[in-house]
């Protein structure tokens, strides 16, 4: 209850803060729902004009696509701190201010600001999985709904897990840039059906950089494709694994972590 209550207050005042200048966080809203909505162009161009593709529909793919919005633009508005972790926090020597605290040093980094900007990006998912859900004839209903929010939350904790791993890799090899962007980049590839890639691409979106879990399993779920029903029960094992693995590495790195001294 103390880590929430302290949650509520970092979102409000980092809020409070952000909105002091509407206009500029307005115009950074519209920039990224125009980047993704030029993302969403380039699905059309490639797969519009297909009427299917290893078995998925135009619009099953859009709905894929829009899904995956949804967990990746709630990490997004978590994962700032991480991407620039190494050089604000270890370079700088920034993270000696967080173990000065008496709260949790994960906690702090990871809300201790937010892309807010990452809702329009919500806002557009949810537009485009309630259109394509009911141009497919999907009734999703409450259960459907729900299904959507959990699926999104765990999409979003493995996210976390994941570039949190990646971040953790700071406190051993001190860099300014780290390993996160190549990885970062590969987020694109699970926004389309893993059925279009190779044997080799397919296992690793789903079992070494489980991205996989994130967006396309669970919209084969929704969209009733029977042979990965079994990875919707998977999917909170997989996230729980990656959590405590990721936890457990940084605990790890913290524990090496040697102070710039400044």
């Amino acid at each position: 209850m103390r880590y929430l209550s302290l949650f509520g207050q970092y979102f409000v005042q980092y809020a409070k803060v952000r909105l002091g200048y509407r206009f500029d966080f307005l115009i950074s809203v519209l920039s990224m729902m125009l980047a993704t909505a030029y993302s969403v162009a380039v699905v059309f161009l490639i797969f519009g004009r297909m009427p299917r593709i290893a078995g998925w529909s135009f619009l099953e793919i859009l709905f894929l696509y829009g899904f995956s919005l949804l967990p990746m633009s709630l990490f997004n508005m978590l994962s700032i701190n991480l991407y620039f972790f190494s050089d604000a926090y270890i370079v700088q020597g920034k993270f000696d201010q967080v173990l000065l605290r008496p709260v949790s040093s994960l906690f702090q980094v990871l809300f201790g600001q937010f892309r807010l900007e990452a809702i329009g990006d919500t806002v557009l998912g949810l537009v485009i999985v309630t259109s394509c859900a009911h141009r497919l004839g999907l009734h999703l209903g409450a259960a459907g709904w729900l299904f959507i929010v959990y699926a999104s939350l765990c999409g979003c904790a493995l996210y976390t897990a994941i570039f949190l791993m990646l971040t953790s890799v700071s406190f051993w090899a001190e860099d300014r840039v780290g390993v996160t962007p190549p990885v970062y980049n590969m987020l694109a590839f699970g926004r389309y059906p893993l059925d279009i890639y190779g044997q080799f691409i397919r296992f690793l979106l789903s079992w070494i950089v489980p991205f996989g879990f994130a967006s396309f399993y669970p919209t084969a779920h929704i969209l009733h494709k029977e042979v990965y029903h079994i990875y919707t029960w998977i999917l909170p094992v997989v996230t729980a694994v990656f959590l405590t693995a990721a936890i457990a590495i940084w605990n790890r790195g913290v524990r090496n972590y040697t102070s710039t001294g400044t």
